[in-house]
């Protein structure tokens, strides 16, 4: 028996991964644009939803807001303009925006070819994505698709304004696009919409392993984190080599760069590489192995999860890649963060 590779998420809250451009893909008509589920409800207890979407140049859905979701956008290429509150930016690869509930915006993909990680909390938001859209079989984006979206879409929104939560605001009078600001390079302390340049930001090292957040708990008030976790086999095994369980917290590990080894206990090995993303929910024990020169992983949680191991456990670090060596840290705190954090840690490795 070996980790299940699906290229549906399966309907359980079981560990699974999923191939390069996979997942549950579907289209809205006329949108030029496909969504890739990778997580929803039924994988995640209802607590968040991770997809990638991907579009050529097409129009924006429109101006609007949730009362209860947050949305947030990663970009991995190309081009977005995204209107988030009182602000407007377009936004390149690497850069991010967190937009929480009654916020209104707008996303604009801008082309050439623009691809973006999603996640929304709760998870059964994606459902009104399910409910506008039509399954989608080829190979990226459906780039001929010169179907009149509006007059397609907006029956079905109709239909469905009181069912989902999304709130449009046809009358709004959005604000012009802006330069990006030094205050955009830093996290804020507390729950506001936010845009975070590429490659700004907190460091935090444990030994071999570096976490880059896009968002902690502490700005989604205690619903999700996202973090770059970057790490390399030059180091040899870390603290996250051991197995960890989160009892409460799911993790979505989607790679960009290298390869990832993830044990499950019981199951041999399993590689994820660049564009794959494997599932592993609250309650399965794990261990992670980098197993290329260099492995960069977006972790996408619906709580504290090993991004907030390395952030409590680590120390702040001031270089912008990978240090030579491994920064010494402190391993005498590592009971009194585990218990803090829910999650069990053995002491031997694998």
């Amino acid at each position: 028996m070996a980790l299940s590779w699906t290229n549906v998420p399966p309907p359980l809250r079981v560990p699974y991964a999923i191939p390069q451009l996979e997942g549950e893909r579907i289209t809205i008509p006329g949108s030029k644009g496909v969504f890739r589920i990778l997580a929803s409800s039924k994988q995640t207890n209802g607590l968040m939803a991770v997809f990638q979407s991907g579009a050529v140049l097409s129009d924006a859905p429109g101006f609007h807001y949730h009362n209860h979701a947050h949305d947030v956008f990663l970009v991995t290429k190309g081009y977005l303009k995204l209107w988030n509150g009182e602000k407007c930016r377009i936004m390149g690869p690497g850069d991010f925006a967190y937009v929480p509930p009654t916020v209104i915006h707008n996303p604009e993909m801008l082309g050439p070819h623009t691809e973006i990680y999603g996640l929304i909390t709760p998870g059964d938001w994606v459902d009104f994505f399910r409910h506008v859209s039509e399954p989608y079989e080829g190979i990226l984006a459906p780039e001929d698709d010169d179907r009149d979206l509006k007059s397609l879409l907006i029956p079905k929104l109709m239909a469905a304004k009181e069912k989902f939560d999304v709130v449009f605001q046809s009358d709004y009078q959005p604000p012009e696009v802006g330069d990006w600001t030094k205050d955009e390079e830093q996290l804020p302390e507390s729950q506001q919409p936010y845009y975070l340049r590429a490659n700004t930001g907190p460091r935090w090292m444990l030994g071999g392993v570096m976490s880059r957040p896009f968002i902690t708990t502490t700005q989604s008030k205690g619903v999700c984190a996202i973090s770059s976790i970057e790490s390399s086999k030059e180091y040899g095994p870390t603290l996250l080599s051991r197995y960890m369980t989160f009892q409460r917290v799911d993790h979505c590990l989607c790679v960009l760069e290298g390869t990832l080894t993830v044990r499950l206990k019981g199951l041999p090995d399993a590689a994820i590489r660049e564009g794959e993303t494997v599932v592993i929910p609250a309650g399965q024990a794990f261990a992670l192995a980098f197993a290329s020169k260099y492995v960069r992983v977006w972790s996408f949680t619906d709580g504290d999860g090993i991004e907030a191991l390395i952030h409590r456990l680590g120390t702040s670090f001031n270089g912008v890649i990978l240090p030579e060596n491994e920064v010494e840290w402190d391993s005498s705190r590592v009971s009194a963060v585990t218990d803090e954090l829910g999650v069990s840690i053995e002491n031997d490795l694998p």
